[in-house]
């Protein structure tokens, strides 16, 4: 993908299913969920960059000494820099201490070393990347239970309107960010739990406690399932949410439509949760058929010194995960996700093959970035076999009509698919100067081109895994690809446009950014159609103060008018940048709608190219992007 995507996090816990000492008897390694816990957060290391945190729980300490805590960083390399520090103390001990010590001296000496244990990768959003920004975000109280841990991989569109419940019911958050309103809200209904519970176990009740044995009686018997239900109760958007308290009680929460994606392993020395599946079957040692989705709507609950439960929370709805997850977010290795990337180059093959009119013997075939490789291999083995029997049907033909040549037979049994690696991706260059036109000569070098691999008079055909906003084609790609002097370069896109924001995960909510709604627009304004935005922007003020339930898709009448083959034409023109010297013809090519639900029917998440939103709130986040694009206003849209 040539622009760089964001908020796809990551998501990682452990919940040790043995006491610490088990684990120096029988293992011989005290530190072994602390270690899995980082080997899960490296196998994900794709899905965040930015930030990294973890937040610990550890059972059973001495009264006045820290039971949870956390640890993040917003440095470069993150995640080593976490487990460089926390995991420090041990490499000073010797190695016979981490196996006589007691565990509870053990976890001093090294503090983050816990029973239960919650990981988070973060990319940064609109933001920024401070490290108060990285999960877990942490709500202590004096009372183990009611202290929260939580992390999450999530986009609320309504966070505004939590907020504002919260407020009304007599809370003070900080700020309207959805991790903290989801923080608070989660947190409150702990509270009300807590003193429920309380006031039907303590003094004057049917069981009469106080002082410890009430606590231990209320941590004990706290719902998380009820705890979740009420405070979930008017989440609008997608998420998968991670929770320790500081007794020990974990949880792991997906969204009822099941946009987020959530998996997990139980095993008799823990229960882990991940955002993705081969993380989880390599750090502990499983088939891939051994790993769990948890069902949407659902939470995975473990409560201290019981099994984990799956248990109902929200009432599930049609399912619609994510396909940027297939396309683009998730590591290529899940054997599944492989075959839906090749499943997209495959689809491709006949479309680039009918825009070079099958001239095999002048095209060169590469991909860029190297996420979109596995499309690429989809691609040359369909257009292999495609191309094969073209010259199959070709030579046959001559052979009965008696025309064929020896040089004839011999070109057309083995016709070749000239693939190359034409592009190569530097070491990451931070773009720190300021000077926009300077930034822009620095995004230009962010690869290179293999030289010689492209011959004068040849066409170039490069896959990329999706086109967003068309600036990294326009600035960097198209301009190093033009370095090779092809006579046409031809963009293959493995993903269909992208014609409408997304506010359930990725951070795309301006409208006017996309390439392909501004390809939109200038064809509206070419053909003397402005009317058409008059229209549409009419349409959404009208219904801009109703209920999100009541509100629909207007934004959809703008590409209405257009087939895919002119919006792809249009978009084709716009990654020309007008400082290019080089003359050559560049032409776009997308995946179809279709093309996509072929290849992956169990993901139907595509409202960011179809304008079909999972929830109320997708629509009002649609509206709102539309009217801020209109009157010039660059604010995120929900």
């Amino acid at each position: 993908m040539g622009d760089r995507l964001t908020h796809e996090c990551g998501l990682a816990l452990i919940r040790l299913n043995r006491p610490l000492d088990w684990f120096q008897a029988h293992l011989g390694d005290p530190l072994w969920g602390l270690r899995k816990l980082y080997l899960l957060m490296e196998k994900q290391h794709n899905r965040g960059q930015d930030g990294a945190g973890i937040a610990s729980v550890r059972l059973d300490m001495p009264p006045g000494e820290m039971f949870i805590d956390r640890v993040r960083s917003a440095k470069r390399s993150p995640i080593e820099r976490i487990f460089g520090d926390v995991l420090r103390p041990a490499t000073r001990m010797d190695p016979g201490e981490l196996l006589r010590l007691h565990p509870t001296e053990l976890k001093r000496r090294i503090p983050m070393l816990g029973e239960a244990m919650l990981g988070h990768l973060r990319y940064g959003t609109h933001a920024g990347n401070g490290t108060d920004l990285c999960h877990p975000y942490l709500r202590r109280h004096s009372v183990a239970s009611r202290n929260l841990a939580l992390a999450g991989n999530f986009n609320l569109t309504n966070a505004r309107e939590l907020f504002d419940r919260l407020v009304a019911l007599g809370l003070s958050p900080v700020g309207e960010a959805d991790t903290g309103v989801v923080l608070e809200k989660i947190g409150h209904f702990l509270d009300r739990e807590h003193e429920f519970l309380a006031a039907t176990m303590g003094p004057g009740s049917f069981r009469n406690l106080e002082g410890v044995d009430l606590a231990r009686a209320v941590a004990d018997e706290v719902d998380l399932q009820r705890v979740l239900q009420r405070a979930s109760e008017a989440f609008d958007g997608g998420y998968v949410l991670g929770g320790l308290l500081g007794n020990g009680d974990c949880f792991v929460m997906r969204d009822p439509n099941g946009i987020r994606p959530a998996f997990w392993v139980d095993l008799p020395e823990a229960t882990a949760v991940a955002s993705e599946r081969p993380a989880l079957a390599t750090v502990l040692g499983v088939p891939e058929s051994e790993v769990r989705e948890l069902d949407p709507g659902h939470a995975l609950v473990m409560k201290r010194g019981r099994a984990a439960a799956i248990v109902p929370v929200l009432e599930p709805r049609t399912p619609r995960k994510c396909t940027f997850e297939r396309i683009y977010f998730s590591r290529g290795n899940d054997g599944a996700i492989y075959e839906e990337r090749k499943a997209l180059g495959r689809n491709l093959a006949r479309p680039v093959l009918d825009a070079i009119d099958w001239d095999i013997e002048r095209t060169v075939f590469g991909f860029i970035p190297n996420t979109s490789e596995v499309a690429y291999l989809g691609l040359l083995q369909e257009m292999e076999r495609l191309s094969a029997g073209r010259a199959a049907d070709r030579l046959w033909s001559l052979i009965q009509s008696g025309r064929a040549t020896e040089a004839e037979v011999r070109r057309l049994a083995h016709p070749r698919i000239r693939a190359e690696k034409v592009a190569t991706k530097d070491q990451r260059l931070r773009t720190f100067i300021t000077n926009d036109h300077e930034r822009k000569d620095l995004v230009s070098h962010v690869y290179d081109v293999t030289r010689g691999t492209v011959r004068p008079g040849d066409t170039l055909v490069v896959i990329d895994d999706s086109i967003v906003r068309g600036t990294t084609l326009r600035e960097s790609v198209i301009t190093m690809l033009a370095r090779l002097e092809p006579a046409r370069i031809i963009v293959a896109s493995s993903a269909p446009p992208i014609m409408y924001p997304d506010c359930y995960g990725i951070d795309m909510s301006q409208l006017g950014r996309f390439i392909a709604f501004e390809a939109a627009i200038a064809l509206l304004r070419e053909r003397g159609m402005e009317s058409v935005i008059d229209d549409v922007e009419s349409r959404c003020r009208a219904q801009a103060d109703l209920p999100p339930e009541r509100m629909r898709n207007e934004v959809g009448a703008i590409y209405a008018p257009f087939t895919l083959a002119e919006i792809s034409a249009k978009v084709a023109q716009l990654v020309r940048s007008q400082a290019l010297r080089w003359q050559g013809r560049i032409d776009v090519v997308y995946q179809s709608v279709e093309g996509l639900r072929s290849a992956m029917p169990g993901h139907t998440g595509d409202w960011y190219f179809t304008g079909d939103y999972p929830t109320p709130g997708g629509y009002k986040v649609l509206n709102t992007a539309f009217l801020n694009w209109r009157r010039g206003d660059e604010r995120r849209a929900y």
